[in-house]
């Protein structure tokens, strides 16, 4: 696990240092915006596509949908007593909420899981994602960041609309053509393996691109500090009390939990940007969990070894 990690870290330097650097006058904000979209609508759909057509799809899937959503629910509840006991403002308690309950499990999980327990971790880290924590940011998570921030678009966006992605089209192809037995041609599953290959250092590099020690603030020290205690103690200590509870072979379970362990997402911003919510703030909640993580990840995975 250290040794993935230390890898994983000098990727994400490799995109700090670019920050910093400019090469080609290219800002670290234009040149993640169009790695992350190279990613998003060709290399994980190929990954997507490649991983579930051949992954062994059944009442396992459900599993995780089930200790996904009740890990994540847990820490918003928790927060939410958080923030409802200090009287947090709307705006810091829409990120805080964001930031404490969902965690960064594909840009960081996958390359993670990936090299820690193998390449059919991959499809634990993709059915989580899209069984359990994109489904639920997507409505439920919309839903709160709607309730405590404001839509800055005139018309608003159905939830559903944010389902009509490219990676939900290729899972849903994928688990139409695995259900129905069609082998992929070796032509065919070459050419998304090449694809794939390429998600797991760019993510790596566009998540260094976009921590910056210019959101790290003393003002926002209190209320990052609940979303850092829930987000990497408590949150891991529900999803393995759950995971207890379901019947997941030893080692998926594993992975499963530790991909639930991962730092806030980096999406976020996203919502936070969109619906006025204390942009900063997460993207200072972003920034320490991650760096936290180099050490609660090692934590964690030996617990779960042990």
């Amino acid at each position: 696990m250290n040794s993935t990690l230390i890898q994983m870290t000098l990727i994400m330097v490799c995109g700090a240092v670019w920050r910093f650097a400019k090469p080609a006058g290219l800002s670290a904000e234009q040149t993640r915006r169009v790695l992350t979209t190279v990613v998003y609508y060709l290399l994980l759909p190929a990954m997507v596509l490649e991983v579930l057509w051949s992954a062994d799809i059944g009442l396992h899937s459900f599993q995780y949908t089930l200790l996904g959503v009740g890990s994540i629910v847990f820490a918003m509840f928790c927060l939410w007593m958080v923030g409802a006991l200090f009287k947090f403002e709307g705006r810091r308690m829409g990120a805080m909420i964001l930031a404490a309950a969902f965690p960064n499990v594909t840009y960081l999980g996958l390359p993670v899981l990936e090299q820690t327990f193998g390449s059919w971790a991959r499809s634990v880290v993709i059915q989580m994602d899209l069984f359990a924590v994109t489904p639920l940011l997507f409505t439920v998570g919309v839903a709160v960041v709607r309730y405590y921030g404001e839509e800055t678009a005139e018309k608003p966006r159905s939830l559903w609309l944010f389902f009509n992605a490219p990676p939900f089209w290729a899972a849903a192809v994928a688990v139409i053509l695995n259900l129905n037995g069609v082998v992929a041609p070796e032509w065919f599953f070459g050419v998304l393996k090449k694809l794939s290959a390429g998600v797991v250092p760019l993510m790596l590099f566009s998540l260094g691109l976009a921590l910056s020690w210019e959101a790290v603030s003393i003002r926002n020290i209190p209320y990052v500090i609940p979303v850092i205690a829930i987000k990497m103690a408590l949150m891991p200590l529900v999803a393995m009390f759950l995971a207890g509870y379901l019947p997941i072979a030893d080692e998926y379970r594993a992975a499963a939990v530790l991909d639930l362990s991962m730092p806030s997402m980096l999406l976020g911003l996203v919502f936070c940007d969109r619906y006025r919510l204390d942009s900063s703030l997460y993207a200072m909640a972003v920034t320490l969990t991650t760096i936290i993580s180099l050490i609660t990840l090692p934590f964690w995975y030996s617990v779960l070894q042990g």
